[in-house]
């Protein structure tokens, strides 16, 4: 379990006891114990407007209670599915320089977690399995915890196909995949990755597990539906070393979707296991999250409440529950 690291020491002369932990953040006072939030490197597009990638992600972890490092694979006015946007995709070389900045700070040691999206280009995934190394083996000198590496493999979706730029979709099946801990592909994605479709939910779990393989935490597959989930439902399903659950929610015909939904699934899943939580435990947190902002956005709206329904994060007003499942 990735904690919060505590600083034992009373307010008046207090300082950090290296032999409890790194620094890991800013601390905050809770009663005479100052306790520091955990750093997540998260590394994915940003919008100015809107709610996709790091614009997605990095409140939602702060809303947990934990420390997003946010670096942008790219800079845009806007999500691309209003049609019209301004920015620019950063290359990888940028990529490289701001955590060469991070590294000058000692930053990347103190990361317990990675978290990835919208790579913008492939060449952008090498340098985060560069980092992801370095940090793993930071953290193995220091005697700390592994990080725990979360992969959002975004390539597309449903209705919309593959989306991102050539050379992505085989970086995160050939490369990514087996660097990761934690995969969030959604259904098309997760198909994308094996290369075949999914025909239930038994035959769902069975391929999540062949790609669970030794050491990875979980395999979650957001937006299941396979013909066996009913048409007026839609699920997510865990795959993890102690077994499978699903969460099933009411399927919900906005059009259009809203933006984010995926990045903000990732975040959320993230920070519920960085908080002491299991896999079941995480995928009904996040589910529930996901789904309380999804039924809140504003008609005609592309854009999940990220703000307006922050307390969706913390608190979901309807919990569904994680259910164990054999197959």
């Amino acid at each position: 379990m990735v904690h919060q690291s505590i600083c034992l020491r009373r307010c008046r002369g207090a300082r950090y006891d290296a032999s409890l932990s790194l620094w890991a953040g800013r601390p905050f006072l809770h009663s005479n114990v100052f306790i520091m939030s955990a750093l997540i490197l998260s590394i994915q597009s940003h919008v100015a407007f809107g709610h996709v990638g790091n614009a997605a992600a990095v409140f939602p972890l702060q809303r947990l209670g934990l420390a997003p490092v946010p670096i942008h694979t790219v800079q845009f006015s806007n999500h691309t599915g209003y049609g019209a946007f301004k920015g620019q995709v950063f290359s990888a070389d940028h990529v490289r320089e701001v955590i060469a900045g991070l590294r000058e700070r000692e930053v990347l040691p103190r990361c317990e977690a990675v978290l990835s999206g919208y790579l913008g280009d492939a060449s952008i995934g090498q340098v985060i399995l560069d980092t992801l190394a370095e940090i793993r083996a930071a953290r193995a000198a220091a005697g700390l915890s592994a990080p725990l590496y979360c992969c959002d493999p975004v390539m597309g979706d449903v209705g919309r196909g593959i989306f991102v730029r050539p050379g992505i979709p085989e970086f995160l099946r050939e490369q990514a995949v087996a660097a990761a801990d934690v995969l969030t592909p959604n259904q098309f994605e997760f198909e994308q990755l094996t290369g075949r479709a999914l025909v239930s939910r038994p035959d769902a779990i069975a391929q999540a597990r062949s790609m669970l393989g030794r050491g990875k935490r979980a395999v979650v597959i957001t937006s299941l539906r396979t013909p066996d989930v009913p048409a007026d439902r839609i699920e997510t399903i865990a795959v993890g070393q102690d077994g499978a659950w699903r969460v099933q929610t009411p399927f919900l015909p906005l059009d259009p979707l809203p933006n984010g939904m995926g990045d903000v699934f990732s975040a959320v899943f993230l920070g519920a296991l960085l908080k002491g939580g299991a896999v079941p435990e995480a995928l009904s947190h996040a589910t529930s999250t996901l789904y309380g902002l999804v039924a809140r956005v504003a008609p005609a709206s592309r854009d999940l409440p990220l703000v307006e329904a922050q307390l969706q994060i913390v608190e979901p007003s309807e919990r569904f529950a994680a259910q164990r499942i054999e197959a």
